[in-house]
């Protein structure tokens, strides 16, 4: 293999890293061949510097003559003609040969590697046949020549002296061989690679760090980091390479920046120099030679660096399969150039940038569509619709500067224009001369005629709009179209573009684009005028009229176009119908009175506030409503049509987002806009780099609205036809002049006939033009009624005591019935709640006048005759009602009221929501306007609660009343008594002091009379307590009586308790822990009366007898009952019959300690009558009946028998079932048993304490 003598030139793709061969050139070019097949078969593992991810690489070589002008120069930075590994080959095997000539030639080869720092090198040593050398002499093992190499060249590396076996030959041995050297070669060439490449990229990073140095030049710079990019991709490292580039990128463009900011660079000079070129992009070449080599020389432009950088980048994509990443970033690029042109200043002749960037669209979209097939062109269209978009504008930016878009042609200045401008293309490159379909040429068949730059430029809209609507980006699609309309327009087509602009249109206001909308309406407009559609282009006229978007002269001028066609005479049965909407808006609707309910007859006003969307005043000649009518049919048959009519609100407003009215301007309702700004800064110094705006919200408008049905706003493209409904009742207004603003319009209603009234449309008249508003949302409706007299009676404050005089209030709406004089109410209430004469009773009409009544009452019936009252007003007067405490005496009968209905007494129940205790009182009212009786019901509150109680003193007795006041008054009482009914020789000795007494609320008061009484006491008391109470600070003419009546059984003292506790034999007093005796005197005071003589018996002696139980127990624990603790006591029914227990008990704590509870029970053997259900009230348990059946006399042991909170009958609940007779306990009534040790103490000491205590005293 022959060496290249002259500097190899730059293929990308093809360039490989360079090694020398030095030696025997016959031998290695025998084994070129196999060497250069192996190497790259094995990948190997790349580690390199600064923590970067290992990787896999494949390597290969170029092979050639070792030369000393291949090793590089001191200060040479190029790598692709730097050699990586120097090889020496030889097969000597003769000592004397490798001493004469081999080993001399071996030193010449080290020491030039050695004067150039070339510390990367290898020695092979190749074995040849056998039957090669057979006749040569002085032979040596070839492990002696091998071994002289490496003493006398490798003595510290002996790796760096590798032997081939047998290369020729196909065996195993042959191949350990080859493997062993191909690894060797690998791993020595890889680490030159990391040594060289790491010591470039030291040196590129040290340049790097001097730019801010006067001299540097970003062009040298450029330069060296191609260089590495280069190696990467001779590495076939293409996302290595690519980021070189992208960092190249970034670097130009933050100069860019700053010089934007006003941070310059003196190399930036030569790139703010006139763009004199403008060819477009070329990417169908690895690598443009040409711009490389200015922007080597620095002549390059702004143009020139940034399509020779993109060229690179777009090569290294498609390398790394990823073409549709080349068109999102050639867009990024195409508009970054033309703001760093504007940034740099740089002279650029106009229309030269839309040449390079529509040259440019088209050049990428061939570049990609030439490594990708139709399917995936369709499949990725999102990816290169917007090159399409951006060349089709860029063409018709042309278009119209060079006069190809006007009617009339382009003019002898375009014609010079166009002619510069395809001057600056210059000739077209060879690899698209052959191309029919070349950007050149469809740039410059473009430029040339009219025709042929509306078929590219038709061409070009029509695949954009296709593109754009298959991946469903409609709006970016309306856009061209509304740039396709625009060129229409100039062209003289209003037909055409204004199908183009009605469905941008309907994007802009769907989405509620304000500001888009305004402008291409106004293009409508002008459209629809050339084509003479009078109605729409009326119709947009006043949507543009009342847009505030537009100056006020072009309001002006819009609303006097509406105004000049209303002004013209013509045939009046026919007249134009336009949207309300655009006109004015019914902002808010009001009903005088507001209740939107009036009776039949009365007046109603309707209150219509418009607001007018006109920039100027409009006189209108008639403003109406229809209306439409139902028919009430029910409202004059019901008894409470009035109370069940449903309530219209009396004001309705009408908001701007309404779908029915419209808004005021262009926008249609919707949510607004939610922006937030984002910045991006530097991580270094925090300096900002760019910013931006992002919408929080974009969901809410980012979604299409075409499938959807538009609403029947002013907004939509073309309006709904709208028809005035003839009614046939109307609300009319004439000569109305309505101002920019708010206007208020009143209406007289309709309500003659009893129905529901609903505002259906609305018109306002402008000579030949109608403005309708076809329907009133939400519905707008008045209902006229015909109400039947309704009579309610409620307390005039709540709650009503009883007992007091309370004042009642009734309210008459009259209806539509005329209260004539004489007309009179008849009340039928009970005795217990009487109507209170008054002297002076007026009645309060609504108007507000004022009447006499006269109210005459009976035994039973309370007339009251009422004033002259007109319909459909409201009569109220006040009566006083007196609901009488009821004393607890028996009720009468039922009787009858006047209109035959059975008459309920009232009756006392407790209330859940007041302690006080409620009673209903019912009435019955007759009205001459109705056959049916009114039934009401009042409910009063007795303000108190009054119990009694039965005291004892020995035989003295006293009766206490407790009177408690629940309600939230204040009263006085006074005059309080107790009288018995039926024993006239009974006294009651009043113990209470003072005549009056205060009874606050919540609080009670308690009242004692002692029992005096001179032959014997009664068994029964029928008492009547009374007292008269009044509120606190009243006259004495306010107090009012209040009863309590109870009775008393059972008062007369039967028997007497004694009790005495004795001390433990030798001790003066009982001592806590020591048993003590408890004596229980039980003594019979009285002689049996009658009722007791059945619970009486005869025992052998002939005395009568009654049996008792009594019983000991100590609830508070301070005794111990020990032995029996109850038992049965045979007692005589006699006077002063007295019968004795011993008990033992025990102080279990030292003090006056109460006496224990003695209970004295009543027993009633099994022969007395019991009734078939048993009082769960008075009874022992079972557990008792085998000690009740013993001899009665028997005292044994009952200390089992207790009180468990409850005393029941003896037997089994079969028995008790049945009814039959068993034992039982009964207590007995209170005041029947005297207990004279019930509040007695006795001392006891505490226990005897033997302790000694020291103490020591200091």
């Amino acid at each position: 293999m022959e060496c290249q003598e002259e500097k190899p030139i730059i293929y990308t793709m093809e360039n490989k890293p360079i090694v020398t061969c030095a030696g025997d050139q016959g031998l290695f070019t025998s084994l070129y061949t196999s060497l250069a097949q192996q190497l790259p078969r094995e990948p190997m593992e790349w580690r390199r510097t600064y923590g970067r991810a290992p990787k896999m690489i494949h390597l290969e070589a170029n092979f050639v003559q070792f030369k000393e002008e291949l090793l590089p120069k001191e200060g040479n930075k190029a790598l692709l003609t730097f050699p990586f590994l120097h090889i020496y080959w030889t097969d000597c095997c003769d000592t004397e040969a490798y001493k004469s000539s081999v080993k001399e030639d071996m030193m010449r080869w080290q020491n030039s590697l050695r004067a150039h720092g070339s510390a990367d090198w290898v020695i092979i040593v190749v074995e040849a046949n056998d039957t090669k050398k057979k006749n040569k002499t002085n032979i040596l093992p070839r492990s002696s020549i091998v071994d002289k190499i490496r003493s006398d060249f490798c003595n510290k590396q002996n790796d760096r002296c590798v032997v081939l076996s047998d290369p020729l030959k196909d065996s195993s041995r042959s191949q350990e061989s080859w493997n062993s050297l191909l690894l060797k070669l690998r791993t020595l060439l890889l680490m030159s690679f990391t040594k060289n490449l790491g010591r470039f990229e030291d040196d590129m990073r040290t340049l790097r760090e001097k730019r801010t140095q006067p001299g540097w030049s970003f062009c040298e710079y450029f330069m060296v980091q191609e260089e590495l990019a280069f190696v990467f991709e001779m590495l076939q490292q293409f996302e290595d390479a690519l980021v070189q580039y992208d960092e190249l990128d970034a670097l130009f463009t933050q100069y860019v920046l700053n010089f934007g900011a006003g941070d310059t660079a003196n190399w930036l000079g030569s790139f703010c120099a006139p763009v004199r070129s403008w060819s477009g992009l070329l990417l169908r070449r690895p690598i443009d030679m040409e711009k490389r080599d200015g922007i080597q020389r620095g002549e390059a432009s702004l143009l020139d660096l940034r399509s020779y950088l993109f060229s690179r980048q777009c090569t290294l994509l498609i390398f790394l399969q990823r073409p549709w990443e080349v068109t999102q970033r050639a867009l990024e690029l195409l508009h970054n150039c033309v703001q760093e042109l504007h940034l740099l200043e740089v002279p650029v002749l106009e229309g030269a940038l839309d040449c390079w960037v529509f040259l440019s669209c088209l050049e990428v979209l061939h570049r990609i569509e030439g490594c990708c097939d139709q399917a995936q062109l369709a499949a990725n269209c999102s990816h290169t619709v917007g090159l399409w978009a951006y060349a089709t504008d860029k063409l018709k930016s042309l278009g119209e500067l060079c006069g190809l878009v006007s009617e009339k042609g382009p003019t002898s200045e375009d014609l010079n224009r166009t002619v510069d401008l395809l001057a600056g293309l210059g000739d077209e490159r060879p690899e698209t001369i052959n191309s029919l379909q070349s950007p050149y040429k469809k740039l410059k068949e473009a430029l040339s005629s009219l025709e042929a730059f509306e078929r590219h430029y038709l061409e070009l809209s029509h695949a954009a709009m296709e593109m754009y609507r298959a991946i469903s980006r409609l709006r970016s699609a309306r856009l061209v179209g509304k740039s396709l309309a625009e060129f229409y327009m100039r062209k003289g087509d209003p037909e055409r573009a204004e199908t183009f602009l009605q469905e941008a249109l309907k994007s802009y206001v769907s989405e509620g684009w304000s500001l888009p909308v305004t402008h291409t309406r106004k293009q409508v407009a002008e459209c629809q005028k050339l084509l003479g559609r009078t109605e729409d282009y009326l119709q947009t006229s006043a949507l543009l009229a009342g847009d505030v978007n537009l100056t006020m002269e072009e309001r002006k001028h819009f609303c006097q176009e509406i105004l000049n066609f209303a002004g013209k005479s013509a045939d009046h049965s026919h007249k134009l119908t336009l949207s309300m909407g655009v006109f004015a808006q019914l902002t808010r609707l009001q009903f005088h009175p507001a209740a939107a309910s009036v009776h039949s007859g009365a007046a109603l006003q309707v209150e219509l506030t418009l607001q007018c969307l006109m920039p100027i005043s409009v006189r209108i000649q008639e403003v109406a409503a229809s209306i439409h009518f139902d028919v009430d049919h029910g409202g004059t048959h019901g008894r409470s049509t009035g109370v069940q009519r449903q309530t219209n609100p009396g004001t309705v407003e009408f908001h701007q987002g309404n779908p029915s009215v419209g808004p005021p301007s262009s926008s249609t309702a919707g949510p607004s806009l939610e922006l937030d700004e984002i910045q991006d800064r530097s991580p270094s110094d925090n300096s900002l780099n760019s910013t931006g705006l992002i919408c929080k919200n974009a969901h809410l408008f980012v979604r299409r609205h075409d499938n959807s049905s538009l609403p029947d706003t002013p907004n939509c493209v073309s309006p709904p036809s709208v028809v005035m409904k003839e009614g046939a009742q109307m609300l009319k207004m004439q000569d109305v002049t309505l101002k920019p603003g708010n206007n208020s319009i009143i209406f007289t209603a309709p309500s003659g006939q009893p129905g529901t009234y609903t505002l259906r449309q609305l018109c306002a008249t402008v000579g030949q033009v109608q403005f309708v508003l076809p329907h009133i949302y939400p519905s707008v409706q008045y209902e006229v009624y015909s109400q039947e007299p309704q009579l309610t009676v409620e307390p005039l404050s709540e709650p009503l005591l009883a007992g007091l005089p309370q004042t009642v209030k009734f309210t008459l709406l009259t209806g539509h019935y005329n209260v004539k004089k004489g007309v009179a109410l008849q009340l039928s209430n009970t005795d217990t709640m009487p109507i209170l004469p008054s002297t002076t009773c007026t009645a309060r009409i609504s108007n507000p006048a004022a009447g006499v009544l006269s109210i005459q009452s009976s035994e039973k019936v309370t007339s009251i005759s009422l004033p002259p009252t007109p319909p459909y007003h409201t009569l109220e007067f006040q009566l006083e009602v007196l609901c009488i405490i009821p004393s607890g005496s028996e009720r009468p009968a039922n009787e009858r009221l006047t209109n035959g209905e059975v008459r309920h007494r009232p009756r006392s129940y407790s209330h859940p929501d007041t302690p006080m205790t409620a009673i209903d009182q019912r009435m019955s009212i007759d009205c001459p306007w109705s056959i049916y009786s009114t039934l009401l019901a009042l409910t009063f509150y007795i303000p108190f609660k009054a119990k009694h109680s039965l005291l004892c003193a020995g035989n003295r007795k006293y009766i206490q009343v407790c009177v408690q006041n629940v309600s939230d008054m204040n009263f006085m009482l006074a005059g309080v008594k107790l009288t018995e009914k039926q024993h006239v020789s009974l006294e009651l000795q009043s113990l209470n002091t003072k005549t009056q007494q205060l009874l606050c609320n919540k609080h009670s008061m308690f009242c004692l009379w002692e029992v005096r009484w001179k032959d014997d006491l009664p068994s029964c008391l029928q008492c009547v307590f009374s007292a008269n109470f009044a509120p606190l600070n009243q006259d004495v003419s306010a107090f009012k009586p209040f009863h309590y009546q109870f009775q008393l059984e059972r008062v007369t003292t039967l028997y007497s308790v004694r009790a005495e506790i004795l001390p433990p034999a030798g001790e003066q007093h009982c001592r806590s822990g020591l048993l003590c005796g408890l004596e229980v005197c039980i003594t019979r005071l009285t002689e049996p009366a009658e009722g007791e003589m059945a619970d009486e018996k005869t025992d052998t002696d002939g005395l009568r007898s009654t049996k008792l139980m009594y019983e000991v127990a100590d609830s508070s624990s301070n005794w111990a009952v020990c032995g029996k603790s109850s038992g049965m006591v045979s007692m005589p029914v006699t006077a002063n019959a007295t019968h004795k227990v011993q008990i033992e008990v025990m102080p279990l704590f030292a003090g006056h300690l109460p006496f224990p509870k003695i209970q004295v029970l009543k027993y009633l053997p099994h022969t007395a009558s019991v009734p078939i259900q048993p009082d769960p009230d008075s009874c022992v348990e079972n557990d008792s009946l085998s000690l009740l059946d013993k001899a009665l006399d028997d005292q044994g042991d009952t200390a089992s028998i207790r009180s468990r909170g409850s005393v029941h009958s003896v037997g089994s609940g079969d028995q008790q079932q049945k009814g039959v007779a068993m034992p039982r306990l009964e207590p007995f009534s209170p005041g029947q048993v005297f207990n004279h040790s019930h509040a007695q103490q006795v001392l006891v000491l505490p226990a005897t304490d033997d302790h000694i205590m020291e103490v020591n005293a200091t």
